[in-house]
């Protein structure tokens, strides 16, 4: 029955998504090219505000638990479970404050309105993961920017998106790169839940009423603990939140 219910309301929930896609593309180029970064950076905001807004369209909900717990004014490492794109519709608009920059696959880096532009002249990277040479300068670049400027970065060590919630394993390698050339930052773990449920028919009909649920755990010093020791804690405090 939500299937069937859900097909109209998709609809109009696809035509106000891509609406805003189409919109907010002129502005962040205007944005960038003509006030510079902080005027794209509220942009970029601004478009995850309507995109979470049209979500809201299908009965979706957001809730971000212990967020005061963040660090202010360091560099940030945040690392989730991976669900669906909407983890970062989420993370972008409620956590606009942290300036979150991502590890995103290259094929985003083209052919989608908004999103693409945003990924290649707002600070996140793109990398090649059939290449993992290419990645480690790339990534590389990313811990230090974010070092220099006390932003944030955001990494899915899963790789690829868990389509029933179940964590997979996560990889180290981009997290170590990040912890390597950002040594004063903190990583934040962040176990996100039921965001899979968006896309439990595929990518249409979308799914209902879905509670998506993201808890932040308590922050760990990269200079404090070897890599051996801050992989686990993080991966420990990630899956042992996730509901599946």
């Amino acid at each position: 029955m939500e299937k069937i219910i859900s097909y109209p309301i998709s609809v109009v929930y696809y035509i106000c998504f891509g609406l805003s896609l189409v919109l907010f593309h002129p502005i962040q180029w205007i944005c960038l090219n003509v006030f510079g970064y902080q005027a794209h950076k509220k942009s970029v905001d601004y478009l995850n505000f309507f995109l979470v807004r049209c979500t809201n369209i299908l009965g979706t909900t957001y809730s971000f638990q212990n967020k005061e717990s963040i660090p202010k004014n360091v560099p940030i490492i945040f690392v989730a479970n991976h669900q669906s794109l909407f983890d970062i519709i989420g993370i972008i608009w409620y956590l606009r404050r942290f300036h979150t920059k991502f590890v995103s696959k290259k094929e985003l880096g083209r052919g989608i309105p908004s999103v693409s532009y945003n990924l290649r002249h707002g600070g996140s990277v793109l990398i090649d993961r059939k290449d993992p040479k290419q990645a480690i300068p790339v990534i590389k670049g990313l811990g230090e920017y974010i070092e220099k400027h006390k932003r944030s970065a955001v990494i899915f060590p899963e790789g690829t998106r868990s389509k029933t919630g179940k964590p997979k394993e996560f990889a180290q390698s981009g997290l170590k790169i990040l912890c390597k050339y950002a040594p004063s930052a903190y990583v934040v773990p962040i176990s996100i839940n039921n965001s899979w449920k968006m896309v439990k028919f595929g990518a249409f009909p979308m799914g209902l009423g879905t509670k998506m649920e993201f808890i932040i755990h308590d922050a760990i010093p990269v200079k404090d603990y070897s890599f051996e020791e801050l992989m686990q804690k993080t991966e420990a405090a990630v899956v042992q939140s996730i509901k599946y």
